[in-house]
């Protein structure tokens, strides 16, 4: 199990970092806006392996893609922690910049490419997406290797999930 907490110290919270779906760097204008920072670098697990303590608060937008996003955050100290997507039930994302140690992380993926700003440009050694992964467009990287991938492409069922649940 690892640990992460916001700043203040007032959420924390445990993970089960086998259960890792997918590990992305985030560009889109939404996670510009919510870090004040070219970019999120988030880590989808299903909610089940997430285990929370202390109260935090959530705040509801529609996502860049026209998703149904739940931010949630610390209430005193402000941080962002972690996002509820409606269109992907049973599942979280936790931000990697509270986690406690982030040694294990292998971060394969970069979406949003299209709204990267020029001084943070996407990670070269990642599969890239335009869009969100398992848009219709296909990855700008045609290959990868990754604990993510199948025979060198990039595959996930919940990038199908997604496409299928937000983009009919």
């Amino acid at each position: 199990m690892q640990r992460g907490h916001c700043l203040c110290g007032s959420v924390q919270y445990q993970f089960d970092e086998t259960q890792v779906g997918m590990a992305l760097h985030c560009h889109c204008k939404d996670c510009q806006r919510v870090t004040g920072s070219g970019k999120a670098t988030v880590i989808m697990f299903p909610q089940d392996a997430v285990m929370i303590e202390g109260d935090y608060k959530t705040f509801a937008s529609r996502g860049f893609d026209g998703s149904h996003v739940n931010r949630g955050f610390c209430p005193i100290c402000g941080s962002q922690m972690f996002t509820f997507v409606d269109e992907l039930p049973g599942q979280m994302f936790i931000k990697a910049g509270g986690m406690e140690d982030t040694s294990w992380l292998l971060v394969d993926t970069t979406c949003w490419t299209s709204t990267a700003r020029d001084w943070l440009p996407p990670d070269s050694n990642t599969a890239t997406f335009d869009a969100t992964p398992g848009n219709k467009s296909p990855p700008n990287s045609a290959t990868v290797s990754s604990p993510y991938s199948v025979g060198g492409h990039w595959q996930h069922s919940v990038g199908e999930h997604w496409q299928q649940a937000v983009f009919g």
